[in-house]
């Protein structure tokens, strides 16, 4: 193997958003925040979502998000007709 070539993996904290669990899992990944547990310093990932809050494994039905993409086009920039409006045009 080269040397100098490979990143470095440690151990980094994952700390899943939705419900505040944690994992400790090696990675390469880099990130700016870093986390203090049983005295010792981690870098801090946050995710939206992990296995312990994702509908698939636990078997919660949970509405994320209930816009779909085009109304969120439309009202982040304005524009003229968003999805069912254009349906309604064309019927």
């Amino acid at each position: 193997m080269k040397k100098d070539i490979h990143p470095e993996v440690r151990p980094v904290i994952f700390e899943d958003a939705m419900n505040g669990s944690r994992f400790k899992i090696l990675s390469a990944i880099s990130t700016r925040q870093s986390i203090t547990i049983d005295g010792e310093e981690y870098p801090l990932v946050k995710s939206d979502v992990t296995s312990t809050s994702h509908p698939f494994y636990t078997g919660d039905t949970r509405v994320i998000d209930r816009d779909g993409r085009v109304e969120k086009f439309s009202k982040k920039f304005g524009g003229g007709l968003s999805a069912s409006k254009m349906l309604k045009k064309k019927a």
